[in-house]
C-alpha cells in the first residue's frame, strides 16, 4: 500500500503529451500521445517477487494494461497476467517520453525486425542513465539516438529490438555505414 500511495501523491494527476513520428509506406506520421498519470483500481500479487498495480498510462485503444511494481519498476500486462518490465522507474520513463519527444523531429530509420543489430554497429554514442534500465537502453549523439528495448510481450526470451534516429548528413550516414557492417557481418536488417 506504501507504494501505491506514494505513487498517487507523487505522480497522480500529471499529464503531458509525448510527439513521435514514422514513416510508412515512404510518408511521414507525426503523432501525439496523452499520458495521464492516475491510479487505478487494480491490485495484484507477484509470484515471483512483490506485488503491483495499475494506473492510466498512455491514452489509446492499447493491448496493455499499465503498471507500477512494487519494487519500483514500471510494466505492462499484455494479457497473460504477468508483470513485463519496460522501465526501471516512473522518473526513467518520464525521461524516456522526453527523449522520444526531442527525437520526434528526426528521421526515424525502418530497419525491421532485426534492427538491435543496427543498434549494436552504432558507437561513440552516449549512455542516458537516467532513462535506462535492465530491459531499455538510450543511447545518444548530435546526430544518432538510439533506444534498445525488449519487446512489451510475455514471449520468452522478450525480443531485442530497437529504434533508431538520425538527423542531417551526419546522422544518415553514420546510419548507413553501420547498415552495410550489418549487411556484410550477419544479414541485412528486416531479413530476419
Amino acid at each position: 500500500m506504501t507504494a501505491r500511495e506514494g505513487f498517487a501523491q507523487r505522480w497522480g494527476g500529471l499529464q503531458y503529451q509525448v510527439r513521435r513520428s514514422c514513416t510508412i509506406g515512404g510518408e511521414r506520421r507525426d503523432s501525439i500521445r496523452d499520458w495521464h498519470y492516475d491510479l487505478g483500481q487494480g491490485m495484484w500479487s507477484d509470484p515471483a517477487r512483490g506485488w503491483y498495480f495499475d494506473w492510466s498510462g498512455e491514452r489509446v485503444s492499447s493491448p496493455v494494461r499499465y503498471l507500477v511494481h512494487s519494487s519500483g519498476s514500471v510494466g505492462v500486462d499484455d494479457g497473460s497476467g504477468a508483470f513485463l518490465e519496460i522501465a526501471p522507474s516512473v522518473p526513467a520513463l518520464v525521461e524516456s517520453h522526453a527523449l522520444t519527444d526531442m527525437v520526434a523531429a528526426w528521421d526515424r530509420v525502418a530497419v525491421g525486425k532485426e534492427s538491435h543489430l543496427l543498434a549494436r554497429q552504432l558507437d561513440g554514442l552516449a549512455d542516458v542513465p537516467e532513462a535506462s534500465g535492465r530491459t531499455v537502453r538510450w543511447r545518444v549523439s548530435e546526430s544518432v539516438v538510439v533506444m534498445e528495448f525488449e519487446d512489451w510481450s510475455n514471449q520468452a526470451p522478450r525480443r531485442r529490438r530497437a529504434f533508431v534516429w538520425s538527423r542531417g548528413e551526419t546522422g544518415r550516414r553514420r546510419v548507413s555505414e553501420a547498415v552495410v557492417r550489418v549487411v556484410a557481418g550477419s544479414g541485412a536488417p528486416g531479413s530476419g
